[in-house]
């Protein structure tokens, strides 16, 4: 019988922490979380349902202690989730399916996915090099190229008391679920992809994502994001000078141009309007996610500058 961990890493996520572990309960044989010291009731409450806790620093790259997680786990399967990621009766009952088949029989299983193409063309946009999938060093037999060793999932987020399904949002595929050893996170982005020696396949049900469900919480995360997006333009952007041809060229395509073309991207050609007020909303905050982190920018460069 296959032996699946589930590998987590918390930072105050007490409001979630326990319905993430109870969802995954019956599919998982170990819980660990590497948790960086929160200063609420995370700790206690995952340790109370039965996690095996490791309590380190918080680093701003997350994706290090999701790392450590997994390294700690035992399984020969690894399911790292965040913790306001649920599984369904459904998706544990696939995962035991598919981590029984043998190689063959996933590859008919991945050919008679009826959401193939979709998953295909989000594969395409998120993980285009998916054919150099084998870093030399952890390649660890030729054979590994013709074996399964990780999955996506897809992943269905819930918006302000909905799930949005369309708008670019779904299938918003994650690799969730590992072979042990044979995927890491480089852990030099937050929104990196796992590197994965051989294949990658997809499972069909979705994963629970309570993502933003109230709106202070889906403020909160997206300014998350437009911090990560000032970091980027401070990259790549050395010298700040407000009065710089570059600067204005870039001040219009961020503060009007890219709004403008990813609200109506999201809302026509998406068809994001299909979830009616909510896809409305998710597709405006998106849109001027660039204004704002452009406003931050300048007034952190002119801060700078001070």
């Amino acid at each position: 019988m296959t032996h699946i961990s589930l590998a987590l890493a918390t930072y105050n996520e007490a409001e979630n922490i326990r319905d993430c572990i109870v969802s995954c309960k019956d599919l998982v044989d170990e819980i660990i979380v590497v948790d960086g010291s929160s200063t609420d009731a995370t700790v206690e409450l995952a340790t109370k349902e039965g996690a095996r806790v490791i309590v380190t620093d918080n680093p701003s790259m997350f994706h290090i202690n999701k790392q450590k997680a997994i390294d700690a786990c035992t399984g020969e399967w690894v399911l790292q989730l965040d913790a306001d990621e649920r599984i369904t009766p459904k998706l544990a009952q696939e995962i035991r399916n598919v981590l029984a088949m043998s190689n063959l029989q996933i590859d008919k299983y991945q050919n008679e996915l009826k959401e193939k193409k979709l998953f295909e063309r989000h594969q395409n946009l998120v993980q285009p090099n998916r054919h150099l999938e084998i870093p030399n060093q952890v390649r660890d037999d030729i054979k590994d190229a013709a074996q399964y060793n990780a999955f996506f999932i897809p992943r269905l987020n819930y918006f302000l008391g909905g799930y949005l399904r369309s708008g670019g949002v779904y299938p918003d595929g994650v690799i969730r679920l590992i072979r042990k050893g044979k995927a890491y996170l480089p852990c030099k982005d937050v929104h990196e992809l796992m590197e994965v020696t051989g294949k990658t396949g997809w499972l069909a049900n979705p994963l629970i994502h309570m993502d933003s469900p109230t709106f202070k919480r889906y403020l909160e995360r997206n300014s998350r994001y437009i911090d990560h997006l000032v970091a980027e333009l401070r990259t790549r952007n050395k010298k700040f000078q407000i009065s710089n041809f570059k600067f204005q060229i870039e001040l219009v395509n961020w503060v009007i141009v890219k709004p403008i073309i990813t609200f109506f991207s999201m809302l026509i050609r998406h068809k994001g309007i299909r979830d009616g007020w909510r896809g409305v909303v998710f597709a405006f905050f998106s849109a001027i996610r660039f204004a704002r982190a452009y406003t931050r920018y300048v007034r952190k460069s002119e801060c700078l500058k001070v």
